[in-house]
């Protein structure tokens, strides 16, 4: 390998210097990345399927941009463009504007001098993504020597840096990619993502096939690295709630285009594109059984790329189209402060829909308290108060010293059933249960002195019982 790399990097030199000579320079009131009305197509002629239609995203250093859809939206054709790493026979059209140079048009050897040095990529499936026949430590070492940031000595000290700095024992430096577990093998593919100091990183589906722990640990390792060195980063991902605690802005992909797009949690909570709100949707709430057995998904499947639906592409599954929808194409819009929406409802809202598709409110977002939503069972709602139901924190776990109301107004129940039930002791069971309601009126009162006065509904309950 290192005859190979060294000469590739004689004529790679030039290049990185190049890009070094740029970096000095660099205007930093400009967008770090700017996307502007890219079209990817893959084939040609009567076979040519487009994957990305007219796509605009901007990135400033140290912002985080999540990209949301399903399935073959084509947001990781997006990702891969950003650095031209599509596969032959995929047209490029529009521009993807890196510390303010065209991506689309560089040479290949100032191209490869940006790679993993002015921006680098996180593959999806880390598992699949490492050399099974190469030492870790070499295949972090590689773009290092590749790029000339070091040499072989102070190339395996960076190594051992990274390393810790993800997490690693220095000893895994050693091992084969098949000695490691899935979350370790993804933390390597961080180390070399940072190897070389980039100042964008792209993280295609960076959690996928992970455990929810592991998930946890690789977004806040993420997270932290961003704050750290002040970098850009592009999260790609399905998971609109991952998104929502992870990044900055959120922008969510349908058939190649961007529906939607402005501040991840508002994005998450309150969706304005229908097809945003189905997605966001899709999730159970915690702290809500019922909303497991809500109506969910679309009538429907995703359009064919080869043959996309005139007008609004997402209309023939919208619950709110308009006939103008099926002929007339929909085009991003002001949609409020920061976000903008593809819709010819932005304006009106929604209402909610008969299969229960929703496109305002009603979704929690991780780790804020105070979204604008509908409170479910045993959620505490903005003032503190808790909805009838168990009495439940936001993220679901018990409140300390709370009421639980329903019980109580299902023992004045039994015990007045009992009292009319003993021929010759209605009077003193009647006593007996009035006695009990107010006791437990009292307790419901006292219980609600805790955390969240989480017992008013109970103590209300319990009155009328009384009565």
């Amino acid at each position: 390998m290192s005859d190979d790399a060294t000469s590739r990097t004689g004529a790679e030199g030039d290049a990185t210097s190049r890009g070094e000579g740029d970096a000095t320079s660099r205007d930093t009131s400009r967008p770090l990345l700017d996307v502007r009305d890219l079209r990817i197509t893959y084939g040609s002629g009567a076979r040519a399927v487009p994957a990305v239609r007219g796509v605009d995203l901007t990135l400033r250093a140290g912002e985080k941009l999540g990209i949301a859809g399903e399935s073959g939206c084509g947001k990781s054709t997006l990702a891969m463009a950003l650095l031209r790493l599509l596969p032959p026979g995929a047209t490029l059209e529009g521009e993807i504007l890196l510390d303010g140079e065209d991506v689309r048009t560089m040479a290949w050897g100032r191209l490869r001098a940006v790679r993993w040095a002015g921006a680098s990529i996180v593959f999806q499936g880390a598992m699949h993504s490492l050399n099974a026949v190469h030492r870790i430590g070499d295949q972090i070492l590689e773009p290092i020597l590749l790029h000339r940031l070091a040499g072989p000595e102070e190339g395996r000290r960076r190594v051992k840096e990274l390393l810790r700095h993800v997490g690693l024992p220095v000893s895994r430096a050693t091992a084969y990619p098949h000695e490691l577990s899935g979350g370790q093998r993804q933390r390597v593919m961080i180390a070399m993502a940072l190897a070389c100091d980039p100042r964008l990183i792209i993280a295609d589906e960076p959690t996928t096939a992970l455990d929810v722990m592991i998930q946890a640990q690789i977004l806040r390792l993420i997270e932290g690295l961003v704050a750290e060195k002040g970098i850009g980063l592009v999260m790609i991902s399905h998971d609109l709630a991952v998104l929502a605690d992870t990044c900055d802005r959120l922008a969510i992909m349908y058939a190649g285009r961007v529906v939607e797009e402005g501040p991840a949690r508002e994005v998450y909570a309150q969706a304005i594109h229908p097809y945003g709100a189905a997605l966001s949707g899709a999730f159970p709430r915690i702290g809500d059984p019922a909303s497991r057995f809500a109506p969910r998904g679309l009538p429907g499947d995703p359009p064919d790329p080869a043959s996309l639906p005139t007008g609004c592409t997402f209309h023939p599954r919208c619950p709110v189209a308009l006939p103008s929808c099926a002929t007339e194409p929909q085009p991003l819009r002001a949609a409020g402060p920061g976000r903008r929406a593809a819709c010819v409802r932005v304006d009106e809202g929604f209402e909610e829909a008969s299969d229960g598709a929703t496109s305002r409110g009603g979704k929690p977002v991780p780790g804020d308290a105070t979204s604008d939503r509908t409170t479910a069972p045993g959620e505490a709602t903005p003032d503190g108060a808790t909805a009838p139901g168990d009495a439940t924190s936001r993220d679901g776990e018990d409140v300390p010293g709370a009421a639980t109301p329903r019980r109580g107004a299902e023992d004045d129940t039994t015990s007045r059933d009992d009292a009319t039930s003993h021929d010759g002791a209605a009077d003193d069971a009647t006593s007996r249960t009035a006695n009990g309601a107010t006791s437990r009126s009292g307790d419901a009162r006292d219980a609600a002195s805790g955390p969240g006065d989480a017992g008013h509904d109970g103590a209300d309950e319990a009155r009328s019982t009384q009565a």
